[in-house]
């Protein structure tokens, strides 16, 4: 009787909802009000988001996600050629303000040191380059330093502001090098029996935190499992991976957390920041003779609340996927998932 009511929902959907309901964006708003939830949690963690983030501001709680942005916004203004004397006077004094904030804060988890010396050094550099005449700069500037005595000119003595590109750190690696280890990595999912060190992990971590990430604002955590009870428990949950689950000795969980935006339209964000990321991390992963394997988080509302009550994650964050890690069995199959060729992928103008 049940599944003879589930295709009948399915043929209601497929020959009346759908056709119908699909051709304006208020009727697909309001199929997914009546007629599913699938979109539920989503929207519900997106609120919740937008909901910390605005309290965070209102109540000058530390908000690190919003310090990165709005650096990161003076960042892009200092490099701008043909740079106007004076800019980003609607948001200077909210930096210094929040800046201040989070250093007083001694938990290491919402700010660290690099942080504090990365904006610090961005906006004395930003002091030093616009009119310092500008009533709002020159206001701004007396609640950064905490008086009015003539500051001295920084003289290149700061670390963490933006700089030429002609003076970037250069790789030795070079494109067949790089395209061997694009093809050396492959998803592996059978390992030896043996435990993954911490250290390596944190390497491929150090080189992660490299990748491209919107406003820099990084809005993602890597979680950590390699108990073998919770590790179990973890890699359990997933769909795709339960009859090989027990055989990899580490998963990693990625988290985003969507209270790092003001914005609905910003929402997906936390995926292509989070999977751009894991990437890095894999290829880093490689070189430091481990492999992994990225494993596909499926949106399905049962297995959202195991994995959210396994992890204790909060009312803003969603997993968005796992890797699998370990040290290969050279015995163990790997498919061999021939790929598209860049005449597939891409188009010119």
């Amino acid at each position: 009787m049940g599944l003879l009511l589930y295709q009948f929902k399915l043929k209601i959907q497929e020959k009346i909802l759908l056709p119908v309901m699909r051709k304006h964006p208020k009727l697909a708003d309001l199929y997914y009000f009546a007629f599913s939830s699938d979109f539920s949690r989503e929207h519900q963690k997106v609120m919740n988001g937008k909901y910390l983030h605005l309290q965070a501001l209102k109540n000058g709680r530390p908000n690190a996600f919003h310090l990165r942005r709005e650096v990161h916004r003076i960042e892009k203004g200092l490099v701008m050629r043909n740079r106007r004397d004076v800019f980003a006077l609607d948001f200077i004094k909210d930096v210094v303000k929040n800046y201040h904030i989070l250093k007083s804060q001694s938990n290491p988890k919402e700010v660290d040191a690099d942080l504090l010396n990365w904006a610090s050094s961005v906006i004395q550099k930003y002091f030093e380059s616009v009119d310092g005449a500008n009533p709002v700069v020159k206001e701004a500037k007396l609640l950064f330093y905490g008086d009015d005595k003539p500051k001295p000119k920084l003289n290149g003595q700061l670390t963490s502001v933006p700089y030429l590109r002609e003076d970037a750190t250069v790789s030795k690696v070079n494109y067949e090098s790089f395209y061997k280890l694009a093809m050396q990595r492959r998803s592996v999912r059978w390992f030896q029996d043996k435990e993954v060190p911490h250290d390596l992990i944190n390497k491929a971590m150090l080189a992660a935190t490299q990748s491209p990430s919107a406003c820099n604002r990084q809005p993602f955590e890597f979680r950590v499992f390699d108990q073998k009870e919770l590790k179990d428990k973890v890699g359990s949950i997933p769909m795709g991976i339960r009859g090989i689950f027990s055989n990899v000795p580490t998963f990693v969980v990625v988290v985003g957390k969507l209270s790092a935006y003001l914005s609905e339209r910003d929402r997906h964000v936390i995926y292509i920041d989070g999977g751009l990321a894991s990437m890095s991390f894999m290829f880093a992963l490689e070189t430091l003779g481990l492999s992994s394997f990225p494993i596909n988080w499926p949106d399905i509302e049962s297995l959202e609340k195991k994995m959210e009550d396994l992890l204790g994650l909060k009312s803003d964050e969603r997993p968005m996927m796992l890797i699998g890690i370990g040290f290969a069995d050279p015995k163990g199959g790997i498919p061999y998932s021939q790929k598209k060729s860049p005449e597939q992928l891409i188009t010119y103008n």
